[in-house]
């Protein structure tokens, strides 16, 4: 199952469990972007509340016969700029409030990026660990009836998330097909290339995420040639990420997984090793066998090293450790791994944070390739994809870099500020239904 978490996972994941939560985080931000920009109080209002809520009840017939009824989600934010769009995840600790925090976040991210969509996310309270294949198969199908008359390939496209991966997506659009009477690709992302999935989406976030720390390097005078790079996290995001900055001449000195991290100061031969996703040990075996150093997730954090991209869960930089972070520069792959209080810190101690919803936005982006692809049923070549989606980030680059230039605030404030601009002017042009 893929884990492209966004910083919901947070508290729970991390022990921090000071942290506030998604939707307060979202609002706060929203409140913070709108104190720089000319947006109305009304639309800033407006955009503290999701357009729709969806809760329904799952009941599951288990492989023993027994009966259990799962709690599902999903949340709709905001439409101007287009149909809804967020992924499904299936996790214990989904909730209400989460699911509201995290669909604001895709609005966000996706008016960054300019993409014609807005935010939405959803769930299952579930751990897909405790189900067979054929029980995540019947919960997958009887959510997509529950929440049928919510999704549609012009109304909410979902996509794949923590827990859920390129298959339950095949199934929803198989269930909504099987209902709507013909076959529907557009309705879901993140499908198999076979039935209409794009080629290049699984590893479009870590692409992403290369992609900016190269621009963020070239803008600070930082030769990649010349540039040491810690990456946390060696799963989808985080492999692809260093892959391809190793393949721009980059020298990847850490990388890590859940069990522990290796570190070389004369680089890391990354496309030797598998990723997490791959080979869940492969990692912790490099380090034990082949790494110089042995060390921890928590001491690769603190590395000396030009650029640290935490590409694993949320909340791994804190108020704890953040005196202690010694890069010179923070990629965030990962969704929300640093906590307000750190990024504070950061911002006094002149280290600059590329945000997540511009540095690993490549997913949502090769989403809307995929959307795109379905809609014309028309594929791209996986070239098409790459040269495509690298233009997108050029672009969301740019009017974040201007806004940095020109304003004076951070990189994640810039980020913002440029999202909710967009999302308030297009709520300005179309005015509210009275």
């Amino acid at each position: 199952m893929t884990s492209n978490s966004t910083a919901s996972e947070v508290a729970s994941q991390s022990g921090d469990q000071s942290e506030e939560p998604a939707q307060r985080t979202a609002i706060r931000q929203l409140n913070h972007a709108a104190e720089h920009l000319d947006v109305h109080p009304n639309i800033v209002e407006r955009l503290k509340h999701p357009a729709h809520v969806h809760e329904v009840n799952i009941p599951l017939v288990r492989d023993d016969g027994t009966l259990d009824v799962y709690t599902g989600y999903r949340v709709q934010h905001d439409s101007v700029r287009g149909p809804y769009k967020g992924g499904l995840r299936y996790h214990p600790a989904v909730t209400r409030e989460e699911c509201i925090g995290l669909s604001m976040w895709m609005t966000w991210k996706c008016a960054v990026m300019d993409l014609p969509f807005g935010g939405a996310k959803g769930g299952v309270v579930v751990d897909p660990k405790d189900l067979s294949e054929v029980e995540l198969e019947r919960l997958t199908r009887r959510f997509t009836e529950e929440i049928r008359g919510a999704i549609g390939p012009n109304k909410d496209i979902p996509a794949p998330d923590m827990g859920t991966d390129a298959r339950v997506m095949a199934w929803l659009m198989d269930a909504y097909s099987m209902q709507e009477g013909e076959t529907m690709p557009g309705v879901v992302t993140g499908k198999p290339p076979v039935i209409g999935g794009s080629e290049g989406r699984e590893e479009a976030p870590g692409r992403s995420v290369a992609l900016i720390t190269r621009e963020a390097c070239e803008y600070y005078d930082y030769p990649l040639e010349q540039t040491t790079i810690a990456v946390q996290g060696f799963g989808s995001v985080g492999a692809n990420a260093a892959r391809l900055l190793d393949d721009w001449g980059a020298t990847v000195v850490a990388i890590s997984d859940v069990n522990g991290a290796a570190y070389d100061p004369g680089g890391i031969p990354v496309h030797e090793i598998p990723s997490h996703d791959e080979e869940p040990e492969a990692v912790t075996e490099y380090a034990n066998t082949h790494a110089e150093n042995v060390i921890t997730n928590e001491e690769l954090l603190e590395l000396d090293v030009d650029v640290l991209i935490p590409a694993a869960i949320g909340n791994v930089l804190t108020e704890a450790n953040a005196d202690d972070v010694r890069a010179a520069m923070i990629v965030e792959g990962a969704n929300g791994p640093t906590t307000s209080t750190a990024d504070t810190i950061f911002e006094e101690r002149g280290i600059p944070v590329v945000p997540d919803i511009l540095a690993n936005a490549g997913g949502v982006t090769v989403s809307y390739f995929e959307w795109l692809q379905d809609i014309n049923r028309r594929s791209w070549s996986l070239e098409r994809v790459h040269r495509e989606l690298e233009a997108e980030m050029t672009a969301a680059w740019e009017a974040v870099r201007t806004a940095v230039d020109e304003r004076d605030v951070t990189w994640r404030d810039a980020a913002y500020m440029v999202a909710l601009d967009r999302v308030g002017r297009a709520h300005d042009a179309r005015g509210i239904w009275p």
